[in-house]
């Protein structure tokens, strides 16, 4: 019931503040961790019929707080008992991305112009913008808008696998705190992926450099995505190497504190998550180190 309580009530407040559905997922994400799949679905869904309850007392409507609220925990729900079954948190992750792609796959499927959809929204959206900024360069801002809608889909893909991710990592760093101390640090920083998987990666790579048309922006949004799983995977091998620094522990926040603030610092670090399927740089540091 408490799992059931802060579910609900955060996921409320998410809708105001959006980093808060991360400790909300984490709630269903500890419970199916703990205690199983069955007892997590339980709690997956009567968060959603508080939520429901909540969003029908509040705005005098409950079907977008169900549909938010089930958007927002079953894949958080899916990866927990992955995890708990496979014990693996890489395979969580690959699979977290992987509920990603087919996504970001459906929707070209079932919209015909996903990008001229997103350009709309995109338009709506800075409307106030430029009504109030009379100054700002209208057709550039257009321009730019045009481009940016053909990256939209994996880009929102991308934000739902991060907080999915971010979910589940603060629910099993809970369940470490609790009954098992050390043992996400050391499934973190095992965090890597398969060669093939880092082969498939580039040839997506590839398909989208030189294809065209829906091909070419298909395989963009899913290498987004992809981006996705090899910053993660990047993330533990460099927190690996600056643990192993006599002033790691100034640097390891400084590191994070990067990747949050300056979005771009991801993309050496994604390379060095996708290089890793290859070059073991675990290894290599942990040998330095003991040198």
């Amino acid at each position: 019931m408490q799992a059931v309580m802060v579910a609900s009530t955060l996921a409320i407040i998410s809708l105001i503040l959006p980093p808060v559905s991360i400790v909300s997922s984490a709630a269903v994400a500890l419970v199916t961790l703990r205690r199983g799949a069955y007892e997590g679905v339980w709690v997956l869904l009567c968060a959603s019929a508080a939520a429901a309850l909540l969003g029908l007392l509040l705005v005098g409507g409950y079907q977008f707080a169900l549909f938010y609220g089930l958007v927002l925990w079953l894949p958080v729900w899916v990866i927990s008992v992955i995890l708990r079954e496979g014990r693996y948190l890489s395979l969580a992750v690959e699979i977290a991305v992987l509920i990603g792609v087919l996504g970001v796959v459906f929707f070209y499927l079932y919209q015909e112009q996903p990008a001229a959809l997103w350009q709309v929204v995109l338009t709506q959206m800075v409307k106030p913008m430029l009504d109030s900024s009379p100054e700002v360069p209208v057709e550039n801002v257009r321009q730019s808008l045009a481009v940016f809608a053909h990256y939209m889909t994996g880009i929102i893909a991308a934000g739902s696998v991060y907080g999915m991710l971010f979910g589940l990592f603060l629910g099993r760093w809970w369940q470490a705190v609790l009954y098992n101390p050390g043992g996400f640090r050391r499934e973190y920083l095992s965090l890597r992926t398969h060669w093939w998987l880092a082969l498939a990666t580039l040839a997506v790579l590839a398909a989208a450099w030189l294809g065209s048309g829906s091909v070419s922006e298909i395989a963009w949004n899913v290498t987004i995505l992809l981006f996705v799983l090899y910053t993660f995977i990047g993330a533990a091998v460099v927190h690996l190497l600056l643990a192993g620094l006599k002033s790691g522990r100034f640097w390891m926040p400084v590191f994070y504190v990067t990747l949050l603030l300056i979005p771009h610092a991801m993309a050496p670090v994604a390379l060095i998550g996708l290089s890793d399927a290859w070059l073991d740089l675990r290894n290599k540091f942990s040998k330095q180190t003991d040198a």
